[in-house]
């Protein structure tokens, strides 16, 4: 799998519900602080009760997001993005984050989201109407 540019990276993010609505040069500036990373099939990305200290959006592969008894409750692809919540309430994570399949991703720490978020507060309102839509709480034991 080839890694992106800058330039892809902030293509690709325009996909990505979050920052759909940012113009080139902001697009631009959250690109350059995304983190390229890759998986295998079945390497988890994270577990419950992990330390959260970034969020990922999917670039290529399927991540399955498991509940804590280990079942199965979504599985995400292309553009989707998880782990963002744990960032804003800074508790460990609920859920456990799997690839199913070799998996690129592009990752964002919470400081450098609390960033974009201070030069482009719209990503935190789209964050909030993302959240508002899908109640109970994205990711969230029920």
């Amino acid at each position: 799998m080839k890694r992106q540019s800058l330039i892809q990276k902030a293509f690709f993010l325009k996909k990505v519900k979050p920052f759909s609505d940012l113009d080139l040069n902001l697009l631009l500036a959250v690109a350059d602080k995304l983190h390229y990373d890759e998986y295998d099939q079945k390497e988890r990305v994270f577990a419950v009760n992990q330390a959260a200290n970034r969020m990922y959006i999917i670039v290529d592969g399927i991540v399955e997001i498991l509940d804590s008894s280990m079942r199965t409750r979504w599985e995400l692809t292309e553009t989707d993005f998880f782990g963002d919540e744990s960032l804003f309430n800074e508790q460990p994570r609920h859920y456990t984050a799997i690839c199913k399949q070799d998996t690129q991703l592009l990752a964002l720490s919470r400081s450098h989201l609390l960033s974009v978020i201070s030069e482009c507060p719209s990503v935190a309102v789209s964050l909030l109407q993302i959240y508002a839509q899908e109640l109970p709480c994205r990711f969230k034991p029920q």
